[in-house]
């Protein structure tokens, strides 16, 4: 199959290093999990954290970004133990590996887990989202899903302690839970499809499946699920129904930045469904596309309507959400290479903005709007930090979303004709209103007499902003190398739709 050749990893390197970068965030959870209380399990959890991205700088040096094939392989026959990585894998294993060192900076949440707990969940959460993006097998990606699934309720389970929390969380469960069931029924149609095809041996390797699934009803049935499994967690319209009342009630940073700030789902259907679907996706192709294109309307809409802080940010993913899946699904070089520029992007700008509203919350005890005023006199830098993480959101040149956006655009013009491109361009417009009105809500308006007494910036909070603010905005005016490391990945995976 194009572009999925395969290097094991004994000719490119003398260690198994993904096995290692799947490995360290497990060693490490078990170590600060052994500490709970003690003040060096915050520390070591930091240090477990940054080796990680540490590990994930050694991986993408150790890669041929002009290759097509996936690098790196490992196989381990008897677990079915497969994994494999390109340049657009190591794109989101380095944004997982640094939002998740961001997150151990962020602090501790209100008391109702240790330290040494809250570290190990988030290790654990990052061992499975780095387990998702270096496999390529659609089971283990399964099982790693519930993995991180499972810490992300933990920590929000934790936390709830009012009814609308626990509501919130319910809600989650629900909506996660029915999107993994999907993707599991999904796999087990994979499974079914190749054994037809196969003499009745069953196998979830995208090797094996690739090419393999035969075109009607297993296809069909095949991107339904998936599909569908996937776009729940990424979270594509309509299936955005958890997102808004967990921002608002959840875990303030952490829940939403391990969900939403990878976006895994978006990877997930270019490593699976694409390759393994390819005549359902050009089937459905229109109709998906069209509903994200409404989507990026009807939820920037909904955004205004918001007066509290978190659902605003909340509809800003869904919208934004919907751009990155027109780029995907314009099966198109520049398209898919723009999408996963600008998931990059939206995962700092997305995560930055939560921090900054999380740091909000502990000064203010509140993120409504019509509360919150004057913020820009007491903490200044994290408003500069807001209004650039917005602005990169809807694509501000010198920010990685503007190249970003400008590939998709450009995409879709080919793809789809100047009409709907222009219509999807102008609720990117609509979206950086909202985001605007917000900011200008929340740090620009008077201050109200009464108001709350806003602390000043703390030293963490200059650290952990300007972190993300320095990778974002480095990443932005040295777009380059980052184009390089996906270009042959992006070539390889539209290559097989080309007429």
């Amino acid at each position: 199959m194009s572009g999925l050749t395969e290097i094991f990893w004994n000719e490119q390197a003398g260690l198994p290093l993904l096995f290692w970068l799947q490995a360290l965030p497990l060693i490490g959870a078990a170590v600060v999990y052994t500490l709970q209380e003690r003040a060096s399990a915050v520390l070591l959890g930091k240090v477990f954290a940054l080796a990680e991205f540490g590990l994930a700088i050694v991986v993408v040096g150790r890669i041929n970004p002009l290759s097509p094939a996936l690098q790196l392989a490992e196989r381990f026959a008897p677990l079915a133990y497969h994994v494999a990585v390109d340049g657009i894998s190591l794109i989101f294993v380095l944004s997982t590996a640094l939002l998740t060192f961001l997150m151990t900076l962020y602090g501790m949440s209100r008391g109702m887990i240790s330290p040494g707990r809250l570290f190990a969940v988030l290790l654990l959460a990052e061992a499975g989202l780095v387990g998702m993006l270096v496999t390529v097998n659609v089971a283990w990606f399964a099982a790693y899903s519930a993995l991180e699934l499972w810490a992300v309720v933990y920590l929000l389970r934790r936390w709830a302690s009012s009814r609308a929390e626990i509501q919130a969380l319910a809600r989650f469960v629900q909506y996660q839970a029915f999107g993994w069931a999907l993707f599991a029924a999904g796999c087990l149609v994979l499974g079914w499809g190749h054994a037809e095809a196969s003499g009745g041996r069953w196998s979830f390797d995208l090797f094996d499946l690739a090419g393999t699934l035969p075109a009607g009803k297993f296809q069909t049935a095949a991107f339904y699920l998936l599909f569908y499994g996937l776009a729940v967690r990424t979270p594509l319209f309509p299936l955005h129904g958890w997102l808004p009342n967990m921002a608002q009630h959840g875990l303030i940073a952490v829940a939403p930045a391990l969900m939403v700030g990878v976006k895994v789902g978006i990877y997930g259907m270019l490593r699976f469904v694409l390759p393994l679907t390819p005549g359902a996706v050009q089937t459905w192709q229109p109709y998906v596309v069209g509903f994200a294109m409404a989507g990026v309307f009807f939820t920037a809409a909904l955004a205004f309507q918001q007066s509290n802080l978190r659902r605003l940010l909340a509809f800003a993913v869904v919208s934004h959400t919907s751009l990155l899946v027109i780029g995907l699904f314009s099966l198109h070089e520049s398209g898919i290479q723009g999408a996963m520029l600008l998931a990059a992007n939206f995962g700092l700008a997305v995560t930055g903005m939560w921090f900054i509203v999380g740091f909000v919350f502990r000064r203010t005890g509140t993120t409504e709007l019509h509360e919150l005023s004057g913020l820009f006199e007491r903490i200044p830098f994290l408003a500069i930090a807001f209004l650039t993480f917005g602005l990169a959101i809807v694509g501000m040149p010198g920010t990685p979303g503007f190249d970003a956006a400008h590939l998709i655009l450009e995409a879709a013009i080919d793809k789809f004709g100047a009409l709907p491109t222009v219509a999807t361009a102008l609720g990117n417009v609509a979206a950086a209103g909202f985001l605007l009105w917000a900011f200008q809500k929340a740090f620009l308006s008077q201050a109200k007499e009464g108001g709350h007494d806003v602390d000043q910036t703390l030293p963490m909070e200059y650290v952990v902003c300007g972190i993300a603010l320095a990778a974002m905005l480095a990443i932005g005016f040295f777009t380059e190398p980052w184009l390089f490391l996906t270009e042959t990945a992006s070539q390889a995976a539209v290559a097989r739709f080309a007429r």
